[in-house]
């Protein structure tokens, strides 16, 4: 076989003649591959254009986007801060809670202690026998 087309030999014997038959093939090149490449290649390129055209993005979706994300940093910072006063407003209402049970025990025992001293005191003005009169 050669590279150019198939080679076919015959020989045929007949009983008084021996006839020798060649038969060549010879095939014609063909540019359909070439033309399916082509046609893949101007594809791919139309593809590729096409993605890269509507992957790129605007300097105004860009802007819209870091202002997005700045507002999203200062909505956070914010309640991060919120979060924090409100606990330091719970503390400072436990402790005032507290500062004013202990001051409210210490008026109650404060009455208590008047109370007492007030009681005892009538107490000794009742048992306390009578002034004399002074000579004069």
């Amino acid at each position: 076989m050669s590279d150019n087309g198939d080679y076919i030999e015959r020989t045929v014997e007949a009983p008084t003649l021996v006839q020798r038959e060649e038969v060549r093939v010879v095939r014609a090149p063909s540019n359909t591959g070439w033309w399916v490449a082509a046609f893949v290649a101007v594809v791919a390129i139309a593809v590729g254009v096409f993605f890269y055209s509507n992957n790129q993005t605007s300097q105004a979706d860009l802007q819209a986007a870091r202002e997005q994300g700045a507002a999203q940093a200062q909505t956070d910072n914010a309640l991060s801060n919120a979060q924090m006063s409100a606990t330091q407003a719970a503390q400072s209402a436990q402790s005032a809670a507290m500062s004013t049970a202990q001051a409210n025990d210490s008026a109650a025992q404060a009455a208590a202690s008047r109370n007492a001293q007030a009681a005892a005191a009538r107490d000794a003005a009742a048992t306390a026998p009578a002034p004399q009169p002074s000579p004069q």
